[in-house]
């Protein structure tokens, strides 16, 4: 593995408003690494933005290149999209703009100020329905939603600005992102709320009454679906390793970050139940169309190119992270509660 290089200029962060970016952001600053991050607060929260801010879509090739003129970043964080797999299947559309061509936009703008140091936020729906679990980092690409696709698409269009133009990135494909920040201040907050941690940690606090199960009929040792859940700080700091070694001259790169421990879904709720404290009832309702059985990380590459491994894999930290903000922020950030209302 080479060296690592602290980044010596400003990183941009596109989504830096939102879950992952802000940890992230968080973490660079940590490092004593300028932050400056691009976010239109559609998704993300004012309250969450660590280093400097600009209020800007990515639509708008003009605030792009407006802010990387008057920033001069050395390197992108790319995490700005949209991320509901649900929602991609009905409105296609949607997603292949804020996914495909604003990413495209940001790019090029990138690209043409000579920034070269790319960072991209991919997801592990980029291999659809795996055909072997745990997934390695080169297995087959088989996208089953416009969400997976237009991430693969986004990888595409790297890969192709790294051959004609020299721009190095790392795409990182996500398995399920999890926890909150240690001291409380960061966290999880979606409108609406698909996920499954934060869901149980609102029934555990009396928001819900319960928690919908998707199916119990699955080939899985109790019926539901496992996943591979990932905290957000080892989420944050690959990202980090990641600029590093871009910044250090490591050529391009793609790997799955994950922990390589599957959990189901009542493995989760059982662990929430010991957390909280809480009963948290639930109710088992169809499956939902296109969820896979397994999902869980394999692959070397994280541990041999970017010298990571997560440091707070265990699932009762990965879920009293979570509590923690959960009971420092009950209805989230302030900017979520005016919205949810």
């Amino acid at each position: 593995m080479s060296a690592l290089t602290t980044p010596r200029g400003p990183v941009l962060i596109t989504g830096g408003a939102g879950y992952i970016g802000s940890h992230a952001a968080q973490l660079l600053m940590e490092r004593g690494v300028e932050t400056v991050v691009f976010d239109d607060l559609s998704a993300g929260h004012r309250e969450a933005v660590r280093g400097e801010f600009v209020q800007g879509d990515l639509a708008d090739t003009g605030a792009i290149a407006d802010a990387i003129q008057r920033f001069k970043p050395v390197a992108a964080m790319h995490f700005a999209g949209k991320c509901y797999v649900g929602e991609s299947v009905t409105e296609p559309g949607l997603y292949y703009q804020a996914n495909v061509v604003n990413s495209l936009n940001l790019f090029r703008e990138l690209q043409r100020a000579g920034v070269r140091d790319v960072v991209f936020s991919s997801t592990c729906a980029t291999y659809g329905q795996p055909e072997v679990v745990p997934i390695p980092d080169d297995a087959p690409l088989g996208p089953i939603t416009p969400y997976g696709q237009t991430k693969l698409d986004v990888e595409n269009i790297l890969a192709s600005f790294s051959r004609a133009y020299g721009m190095r990135h790392a795409c990182l494909r996500y398995f399920n992102a999890a926890g909150a920040s240690p001291d409380g201040t960061l966290g999880e907050v979606h409108i609406p709320e698909t996920h499954l941690i934060p869901l149980l940690l609102e029934v555990a606090s009396g928001q819900r009454d319960e928690l919908k199960i998707f199916g119990q009929d699955y080939p899985t040792p109790d019926g539901t679906c496992v996943r591979d859940y990932i905290h957000v700080c080892d989420l944050a700091q690959a990202h980090l390793s990641a600029i590093s070694l871009l910044q250090g001259g490591v050529e391009s790169l793609t790997c799955n970050l994950g922990t390589g421990q599957g959990f189901s879904v009542l493995e989760i709720v059982q662990a929430a139940r010991e957390v909280t404290g809480h009963p948290i009832p639930v109710t088992v309702v169809e499956p939902r169309e296109g969820d896979p059985a397994f999902l869980v990380s394999g692959g070397t590459r994280a541990a041999s190119v970017l010298g990571w491994t997560p440091q707070r894999a265990d699932l009762n930290t990965i879920i009293e992270d979570a509590w923690r903000f959960k009971r420092a922020h009950p209805d989230g950030y302030p900017s979520s509660c005016a919205e949810s209302r």
